[in-house]
């Protein structure tokens, strides 16, 4: 089977004419790469001040939003890439993830890093991620 790449910026998501969204590449099953998503709302207002939680919230609805216009849930990500502005409570970032993703599934491979900034200053947090859908996701 040929493999197909296709980049997505979905209804619903901040537009930005210097990223894109996800990219998916399909085959056997397809392997979707989310660019770093930020707490940023479909309106381009950043959500959640310098609470963390809350800019994790939107972080992973922008995920969920992501993977659904690809045909897939958060539960189909594999990997997860975290970038966390120095002096953040991590705790509170993995609570918001914990409660979201539940004990049913187990986690997927995570990556935390911590760092001086982010591409804006009230951003507090980033994940990028990969999913694969098509061939039973993260609990298979």
């Amino acid at each position: 089977m040929a493999v197909e790449v296709r980049h997505l910026n979905p209804e619903g998501m901040h537009a930005n004419p210097a990223f894109t969204q996800a990219v998916i590449v399909s085959g056997a099953a397809r392997t979707v790469y989310i660019g770093g998503q930020n707490a940023v709302a479909p309106d381009g207002r950043i959500v959640g001040g310098d609470d963390l939680a809350a800019q994790t919230e939107q972080v992973c609805a922008n995920l969920a939003t992501v993977l659904a216009a690809a045909g897939g849930t958060l539960h189909d990500i594999i990997k997860l890439t975290i970038c966390v502005v120095q002096g953040q409570d991590l705790r509170r970032g993995f609570g918001v993830f914990q409660r979201i993703w539940g004990a049913e599934q187990p986690p997927p491979a995570i990556t935390v890093l911590t760092v001086a900034g982010l591409a804006n200053p009230a951003f507090l947090v980033e994940v990028e991620a990969i999913a694969i859908i098509g061939s039973g996701g993260a609990g298979a």
